[in-house]
């Protein structure tokens, strides 16, 4: 393995490359502890060492340190760990330990969004963001069956009320314009027709 090219990340890190390909980043005194020359060879010892004890640690300290400030989903730390430049190996071996110490749990995530926005977002909402957060359907399923089964339940229509009194919306007097351009704001909203029509008090023809 011939080291091609060294780049420098930062006053303390560089990238560095092997064979011509980005391999990892090191510390500037990693690079004079394993050998690391443009030009020279990597030692197969030194090149395990890096990869397989260097950069997991690195990366599991990493991980727990972004853990102190949030919670995150599995995918979210994965995107964190990659934005580091930590290889996939590396990437892997962090969240396999934070998970292990059930420090990471995308079901225990998604049931506590779900109880934290039951109440000022539509559970369509709730999906959406959920699913961009990386959480798969299946899962997302189950966190919102255990959070029926704990008693959570959603009021569509009252929080639809709730959110038109807050936009000053005249349910006696608003127009047909304004009728639409509160609809078209619930539906982005997540909510369902049926629930907007029913707290809006109007008619399925006055949409048509």
């Amino acid at each position: 393995m011939q080291i091609t090219g060294i780049e420098e990340l930062s006053k303390s890190r560089c990238k560095v490359y092997i064979d011509r390909e980005f391999a990892f980043v090191l510390y500037k005194g990693e690079l004079r502890l394993y050998h690391v020359s443009e030009g020279e060879e990597l030692s197969e010892e030194s090149y395990r060492t890096i990869v397989q004890e260097v950069l997991p640690k690195r990366a599991k300290v990493r991980a727990m340190n972004l853990l102190k400030s949030r919670e995150y989903t599995t995918s979210q730390l994965r995107a964190k760990l990659e934005q580091g430049l930590y290889p996939p190996e590396a990437v892997e071996a962090a969240l396999d330990y934070v998970a292990s110490f059930h420090y990471t749990d995308d079901c225990r995530y998604a049931c506590n969004y779900i109880q934290c926005h039951e109440q000022d977002r539509s559970r369509r909402r709730m999906e959406q963001d959920l699913r961009k957060k990386g959480l798969s359907a299946d899962l997302i399923k189950r966190a919102f069956s255990e959070w029926e089964k704990s008693g959570g339940e959603q009021d569509e229509t009252r929080m639809i009320q709730e959110l038109l009194r807050k936009r000053h919306y005249n349910f006696e007097g608003a127009d047909w314009k304004e009728q639409q351009k509160q609809y078209a704001f619930l539906m982005r909203k997540g909510f369902s027709v049926s629930a907007i029509r029913r707290a809006m008090g109007v008619m399925d023809s006055d949409f048509d």
